[in-house]
């Protein structure tokens, strides 16, 4: 059985009228978002916004953020950090990886 679109979290499925309802946000804002590239949804062939399940839990994100009072400059550069952390810390896993197996190899020697 194959999967369906749904079941993907990458794939861009909800409006921006959606979205604001689902979040209780103003339509205004998740466009603020787009506009500072805090959260850039993909577009429809009609060049309309479309949110996938990931980005709506970006924007609640965004939202927590936004309520404790950073700016949007300021959230930005957040998750660019946190992207950075997590590619560091997959990065790690890899070496870390990498290490254990060239121990094994030595260990068997």
């Amino acid at each position: 059985m194959s999967s369906l679109p749904i079941d993907d979290s990458q794939a861009a499925l909800y409006t921006v009228g959606q979205v604001a309802a689902m979040l209780s946000v103003q339509q205004a804002f998740l466009r603020r978002l787009d506009e500072h590239e805090v959260v850039s949804p993909r577009r429809s062939p009609g060049g309309q916004r479309r949110y996938s399940r990931h980005e709506i839990t970006l924007v609640q994100y965004v939202v927590r953020l936004t309520d404790e009072g950073m700016t949007l400059a300021a959230i930005r550069r957040i998750l660019e950090l946190e992207g950075e952390l997590r590619a560091a810390h997959r990065r790690i896993a890899e070496l870390e990886a990498e290490l254990g197996q060239a121990s094994r190899r030595r260990s068997t020697r």
